[in-house]
C-alpha cells in the first residue's frame, strides 16, 4: 500500500532578488556603522583589532554582494553612500562619548 499524499509540501510564491538586495544594502549599512564604532574604539583600547576586521570584512562583503550581478544603479551607489555615512557617525558617536559622573557622594553621603 502506497500513499501519494505529500507531507509538507507548501508552494510559496519566491521571493524577488531586489527585496534581498535591499535587505542585504540595510545589514550593509548596519555593519558598517558598526566598523567605525569598532575603528574609534581599537586605539583607544576599548576593543581588540579583530573586531575591528570582522566589520569591516561584513561590510565589505555586503557592499560587494549588493553590486554583483547587477550593473552599478542608483541602489547601489546609495548604499555605498549611506554606509560611509554610518561609518562616520558610528566613529563619531564613540569618539564623542559622554564620561560618566561619579554619583558615589551624592547616593551615599558620609
Amino acid at each position: 500500500m502506497q500513499t501519494t499524499r505529500a507531507w509538507g509540501m507548501v508552494r510559496v510564491m519566491p521571493v524577488s532578488f531586489e527585496f534581498l538586495r535591499g535587505v542585504v544594502g540595510v545589514l550593509c549599512v548596519f555593519f558598517a556603522h558598526m566598523a567605525g564604532r569598532s575603528a574609534a574604539a581599537v586605539p583607544r583600547g576599548q576593543q581588540k583589532i579583530s573586531r575591528l576586521y570582522g566589520w569591516v570584512l561584513r561590510a565589505a562583503a555586503c557592499a560587494v554582494v549588493v553590486a554583483i550581478r547587477h550593473p552599478v544603479d542608483a541602489l547601489v551607489i546609495g548604499v555605498w553612500a549611506v554606509s560611509g555615512v554610518a561609518f562616520a557617525a558610528g566613529w563619531w558617536e564613540v569618539s564623542r562619548a559622554k564620561k560618566s559622573e561619579d554619583l558615589t557622594r551624592q547616593i551615599f553621603p558620609e
